[in-house]
This record gives structure tokens, C-alpha cells and sequence, in this order.
């Protein structure tokens, strides 16, 4: 999501690797959900999350779509992004006790929140929102510790290479003049990041990195 703010309005104006210390602890968020409730269609889902999601629960993305996520267009491309649902606008992987009921495959937003991500270069540094968790007294931990994610240097370079990508996607498309051009690249995309079953036994980021350099070569050849 593109925000058109500055770092110094959103942040304690700090920028951290994964080896830094950030107050980022919540103490297992014990007797809150806020950040899982009215967030609208800001928690946008990438491959990966679909591929962790998919593989945990046994379901196809299609299955996911029928009650837990959701597509709309997001700067002119179109992306998954979990469904919140009921007058309290609570995510539907909630359960009764206002716990996460997938929170070992939560996808990466909540796995990051209450940190963001900076983009620089073919790369990117994370930075602590202010004013987005309710939670007081927060603890410091290493951000790689909070993120939780195996293979964090595969990871991260998933994330970079995803984010520069869907970049160049929602500017070509955001200009876009030939409509229905849009539509099959948006089409395209969906089907393979999103649609196309990724295998369990195989290695996630191999099979990205081969549909990605598809896509890039299709882009290129398209001449944009």
C-alpha cells in the first residue's frame, strides 16, 4: 500500500536491522485484539502468506476466498487481503476467545505489526509505528525474534523482490490506458501468485523465484 506520508509522522523516527532492539513486545497481547479488528482491507496477503495459509490449513486459494480473504484493487493491481466480517469488524481467523486461530502461519503484516517496513534501494529496514498499538509498556526484543519467520535471509529478499515488483505493476497500471490490457495483467498475476497451488514439498522461494522471472520477462517483452 502506498502511503503519502513521511517516516517522522508515523514512526519514532528510527530505523532497525533484524539484529536491533525494539519495543515491540506485547506480552503475547493478553486480553486484546484491537489490531485484528475494523482494519478494513489494509492487511494485504503475498504469496507467501497464501503459500503458509495453503499448506496449514489444506485449503486452495479459492477456498481461503470463500470465508477468510477477500480481493480488491490496491493502487490498480489487484491483491488478496484478509476479510474482516460482523458489526465488530473482527478478522474472520478470530475465534470465540478473541485469540489468532492461525497465529503459527499468520501472515507477515501481523507477524511485523506494530513494525512497518522502510523500502530503500532493492531493499528495505523496519521502523515502530506510534499510535497503532493500544497495548502499554511494551518490551524490547530483536526485531528478528518478534518476526518469527524461519529463513529470515530468504525471507526478506521474498519480501523486497515482491514489493518492487507489485511497485512496477501499480505504476504501469495506475497509467494504464488500454483497459483491458490492465485486466489480463491484473488476471495474470492472480493466477500465478495466488491461484496456482504452490506444492508443499517443494521449495517455496525456488518456485517464486521461477514464476518472478516469468513475470518480469512477460513485463519486459510487453515493451513497459
Amino acid at each position: 500500500m502506498l502511503r503519502n506520508v513521511s517516516l517522522k509522522e508515523i514512526s519514532d523516527g528510527k530505523l532497525y536491522g533484524r539484529n536491533d532492539l525494539v519495543k515491540a513486545d506485547c506480552q503475547d497481547c493478553v486480553g486484546c485484539h484491537d489490531c485484528c479488528c475494523k482494519m478494513g482491507e489494509s492487511i494485504l496477503l503475498d504469496p507467501y502468506d497464501v503459500y503458509r495459509l495453503e499448506v496449514a490449513l489444506g485449503q486452495t486459494f479459492a477456498q481461503l476466498l470463500e470465508k477468510h480473504l477477500e480481493l480488491h484493487v490496491q493502487d490498480g493491481v489487484i491483491l488478496p487481503n484478509l476479510k474482516m466480517e460482523g458489526h465488530q469488524e473482527r478478522c474472520t481467523f478470530l475465534n470465540e476467545a478473541g485469540r489468532c486461530s492461525v497465529h503459527p502461519y499468520r501472515p507477515g503484516i501481523c507477524r511485523l505489526f506494530p513494525l512497518g517496513r522502510y523500502y530503500e534501494g532493492d531493499s528495505f529496514r523496519y521502523f515502530l509505528q506510534i499510535g497503532e498499538c493500544k497495548k502499554e509498556n511494551r518490551s524490547k526484543i530483536k526485531v528478528k525474534k518478534w518476526i518469527d519467520t524461519p529463513d529470515l535471509d530468504r525471507y526478506e529478499r521474498f519480501v523486497a523482490d515482491w514489493h518492487f515488483f507489485v511497485r512496477r505493476m501499480q505504476e504501469r497500471l495506475m497509467t494504464a490506458q488500454d483497459m483491458e490490457r490492465a485486466k489480463q495483467e491484473n488476471l495474470y498475476v492472480l493466477e500465478r501468485f495466488y491461484f496456482q497451488e504452490w506444492e508443499a514439498k517443494t521449495d517455496f522461494y525456488e518456485a517464486f523465484g521461477l514464476r518472478l522471472k516469468e513475470a518480469r520477462a512477460r513485463m519486459e517483452a510487453s515493451g513497459e
